[in-house]
């Protein structure tokens, strides 16, 4: 049995000149015990997804099954089935810590000694302050006791709605690793992310732009696919760089990736007359440099 299958979900809000379509008739499975990632920009449909899979939000069509339950006919049950922890801090910030998780296990029936084996590992991290309040916490500490919370009743699916922004990058590895021990524990977890980098950690990635799905396939699977030759070109002047590259004739596509360009050419030999190009027009300490394509290529790619 499929841990999530969604058909055909289509989703549009009111506007007032017009509806706007936050989800385009996505399809998509996922499999019980995957780490699967959903990888896209502010306002590619990620958190309206999540609401609708967690039976927060009804499509306006398509069907979706969370644990072979129906989103909407079977609503109440996956509630008992699911851990859900939003995009936003949403634990109550005059309750301590241990307040808090006490409080989720007792609306679950349950208690915090009964499931204690499943969040000791995250629980360590913060049990040292579980006397100060939760709007206290740094925004590490948050997350970890959003996600203590979520686990509490110990859901069969685990769905998180970019649980790493805002978190510094010592947060962010440390939180990744407490997934996957939570995936040994058989623990279905669907996570939402913008940070392309993160998409590496997943067994596979669906790439969301506008509401649509541009591909789903395992984080090697989908660079793979990018067939184009990538260069890395730096140079004194980026900016002006970035110009120049992009009035070029023989330039595909080109996009600023940190201290670089990341450069796509529509023929393999042009590559040398670019840079002639490059040096003519008067670019100094010019770098270029072959490079293998990265999740965040693909995606580059995939929306042109």
């Amino acid at each position: 049995m499929l841990a999530v299958k969604v058909k055909n979900v289509k989703k549009t809000f009111k506007a007032q000149k017009s509806d706007v379509t936050a989800l385009e008739h996505i399809s998509f499975d996922i499999g019980q015990g995957e780490l699967f990632g959903m990888i896209g920009p502010d306002g590619a449909g990620k958190t309206t997804l999540f609401r609708i899979l967690t039976t927060l939000m009804l499509a306006n069509e398509g069907t979706a099954e969370v644990d072979g339950l129906d989103v909407v006919r079977d609503f109440k049950t996956i509630r008992k089935h699911v851990g859900y922890m939003p995009g936003r801090f949403s634990l109550y910030q005059d309750l301590t810590v241990e307040e808090n998780l006490s409080f989720f296990a007792t609306l679950f029936n349950t208690s915090i000694s009964v499931n204690y084996d499943l969040v000791k590992d995250i629980y360590t991290h913060i049990e040292p302050f579980k006397q100060r309040r939760a709007g206290a916490l740094s925004g590490g500490m948050k997350q970890k006791l959003a996600l203590c919370c979520a686990l509490i009743h110990r859901p069969t699916v685990l769905f998180l709605d970019e649980p790493t922004t805002g978190v510094d990058a010592v947060s962010r590895q440390e939180f990744w690793e407490l997934l996957k021990n939570l995936q040994k524990q058989n623990i279905t977890i669907v996570v939402s992310t913008p940070y392309m980098d993160e998409a590496g950690l997943c067994n596979r990635v669906m790439l969301l732009q506008e509401g649509r799905v541009l591909d789903i396939d395992s984080p090697q699977g989908i660079t793979r696919k990018f067939r184009k030759p990538l260069w890395a070109v730096h140079s004194k002047e980026m900016f002006r760089l970035m110009q120049d590259l992009k009035k070029m004739d023989e330039v595909d596509s080109c996009f600023p990736f940190g201290q670089e360009h990341h450069v796509t050419i529509k023929n393999a030999g042009d590559m040398q007359l670019l840079e002639q190009k490059l040096v003519t027009l008067g670019h100094r300490e010019l770098k270029i440099k072959q490079i293998e394509a990265t999740i965040e290529d693909s995606f580059m790619e995939l929306m042109k």
